[in-house]
């Protein structure tokens, strides 16, 4: 969005709520403004959109493609809006699950899309986009799938075009570079979209949310896929690199502001034809956590044209699970200990516990832990999730926290860290106050489950030292995950607000902002039509 675009913008919105507030009560209302398709790159058209109202449940919002690939305008917001809330709120996800008249099979094949909301002065601007990779291009000139995403497969005309595929997956380039999971900004200011293939790191514009251009490492580290959830903070980008040849993961650091990572150290797989499935991982002050779970990597299921219901992985039990710790200053592996099994998709965080004299003792790291039970992944096909039919089939899930001893002992510790029940047995999508990344905290922000269900459908609010919940729920809406943002100046580590992308069940999508400390609603920024589900977020303050 160019700056007099922008201000332009800005100004409805201000006028609209201006009058809204001379007419009285306390919901400001801006009459939604489409932009003309003069207004838009050329590129691609802008394309505005009917609000879809009243569709009740059949509508599956959450899981429906977005049909146009960008829109842009202001919203109506309802409530008021706090007017410290200064900068643009993204959130990366699958906007697009069909080509053609084929519909992809699984919630992590979609064609990535950004959702923008640009808060200032108590009002906000919406946007969505189609991130623009080689994958998606390539779908959109042939209208068929031409790269390997998470559950599918292009399909070879001829037995000499499958050799080629075998050929083009081992050296990397039918690997999809979708980046559909992830969107981080980096302490130089440019915007990441990330998945797990490395190619698949782009780099977008957060206002105009233009795909900017590949993110190209610039060193000779090589891999092919990594962490989709690198740890990044104002000075350092850590990273995972699992090695699928001598199974093991490579630990790599990355100045900001530098595309070359730097390899900090090795750890070996103690279990298992493969590693463990890494898509996070924690850090602490002074180190990192390098989990191996029994779902590993498998190379058969990688060649098969058809998924298995794990998909590109296998579940090995009897294979052991670890969780090892290294020395981010030396590379040197500090601990490594057996736990028990183990499935998660995300990490939370993880600090250090220390002695009265203060010495470290052990890593205590908390992950959202679907006990144990791959089958979470298959419950992600879009099948299961379009045909919810009231049975309560969403997999229970818990605050899962490790205790990892640093005295040389060779097991860890793996418990709930609360009762599961207070938010639901349902628990994934997490967020916390960033000044706490890598240190003792309190406060988690994550997706929970009001059941019946077959998918999180709350949002919660965790205090892991009361073992204490809040809980919102709106029947019949899809949130996704709620996004923390401290407000300027803050001591209290709850002192911000949560914000949401919603797929409510009337068909309409809105940008849901919480107060952290009450997780109460303060406000909604309603968009003019329906958003399919999206995965996750981050923030990117104005620049003043």
């Amino acid at each position: 969005m160019s700056p007099t675009m922008s201000s332009s913008l800005y100004t409805v919105a201000a006028l609209s709520g201006r009058r809204a507030s001379q007419q009285g009560g306390n919901k400001q209302r801006a009459v939604v403004q489409p932009l003309t398709a003069d207004a838009a790159t050329e590129a691609l058209p802008l394309i505005s959109a009917p609000r879809r109202r009243g569709g009740g449940a059949d509508e599956l919002v959450a899981w429906k493609s977005i049909r146009q690939e960008r829109w842009e305008g202001v919203l109506e917001v309802e409530g008021n809006l706090p007017l410290w809330l200064d900068g643009t709120y993204l959130r990366n996800g699958p906007g697009l699950w069909d080509l053609g008249d084929y519909g992809f099979r699984h919630l992590f094949d979609g064609y990535a899309m950004l959702v923008r909301v640009s808060f200032r002065d108590g009002h906000a601007v919406g946007a969505h986009r189609q991130i623009e990779s080689e994958a998606y291009k390539a779908a959109r000139e042939h209208g068929k799938l031409c790269y390997r995403e998470f559950s599918e497969v292009p399909k070879p005309d001829s037995f000499t075009s499958f050799i080629g595929q075998l050929v083009s997956l081992f050296s990397g380039s039918s690997l999809t570079d979708n980046s559909n999971t992830g969107v981080l900004r980096l302490g130089d200011g440019r915007v990441l979209c990330l998945t797990e293939s490395v190619k698949g790191s782009i780099i977008v514009d957060p206002d105009t949310l233009d795909t900017v251009s590949k993110f190209e490492y610039q060193d000779k580290l090589g891999g092919l896929i990594h962490s989709a959830h690198p740890i990044v903070t104002d000075t350092e980008f850590w990273t995972l690199i699992p090695d699928l040849i001598r199974p093991g993961y490579v630990v790599a650091r990355m100045d900001i502001g530098s595309n070359e990572r730097q390899f900090v150290g090795r750890v070996d797989c103690r279990g298992g034809p493969a590693p463990g499935w890494v898509h996070s991982f924690p850090v602490t002050e002074n180190y990192v956590v390098v989990p191996e779970m029994p779902l590993r990597y498998c190379v058969a299921n990688l060649l098969r044209a058809e998924p298995t219901p794990l998909y590109k992985f296998q579940w090995y039990p009897d294979s052991g699970s670890y969780m090892h710790v290294m020395c981010k200053a030396s590379g040197n592996i500090v601990a490594s200990v057996e736990v028990p099994p183990f499935m998660t998709f995300h990490f939370i965080n993880a600090y250090e516990e220390k002695d009265e004299e203060g010495r470290v003792t052990a890593i205590i790291a908390d992950c959202c832990e679907h006990n144990a039970n791959t089958s979470i992944l298959d419950n992600l096909r879009l099948h299961n999730l379009r045909s919810f039919t009231g049975e309560d089939v969403l997999i229970d899930s818990r605050v899962g926290r490790f205790r990892i001893p640093l005295d040389g002992s060779p097991f860890g510790e793996l418990e709930a860290a609360l009762d599961p029940e207070d938010h639901g047995r349902g628990m994934d999508m997490c967020s916390i106050n960033p000044a706490h990344l890598g240190k003792e905290y309190r406060y988690t922000y994550a997706c929970g489950a009001h059941r019946p269900c077959n998918f999180p459908n709350t949002l919660t609010k965790i205090d892991l030292v009361e073992k204490t919940v809040m809980n919102w729920y709106e029947e019949g809406a899809v949130p996704s995950e709620p996004y923390f943002v401290p407000r300027p100046g803050a001591v209290e580590e709850d002192d911000g607000v949560a914000i949401s992308m919603v797929s409510a069940k009337d068909g309409s999508g809105y940008a849901l902002v919480l107060d952290a400390k009450t997780f109460k609603e303060i406000a909604r920024a309603n968009f003019p039509y329906g958003l399919p589900y999206g995965l996750h977020c981050c923030w990117v303050p104005r620049n003043k």
